[in-house]
């Protein structure tokens, strides 16, 4: 599930920093990519977080 934020957040960040690029809103386009490592960030955390569940039954 976190996952699936995360890249939602990621492609919501892209849309705000393309859009922001062709009205050159520079504010826009910096929400954009600081959205868009947000979302990163947490696709990494879900990702880690099932790694650990994995290893962690693994050793069960």
């Amino acid at each position: 599930m976190g996952k699936m934020k995360g890249k939602a957040e990621q492609l919501k960040g892209k849309t705000k920093e393309e859009i922001g690029d062709m009205a050159d809103d520079k504010s826009m386009e910096m929400k954009g990519k600081a959205e868009k490592a947000a979302g990163r960030a947490k696709e990494s955390q879900a990702d880690a977080a099932a790694r650990m569940k994995k290893i962690h039954d693994a050793n069960r």
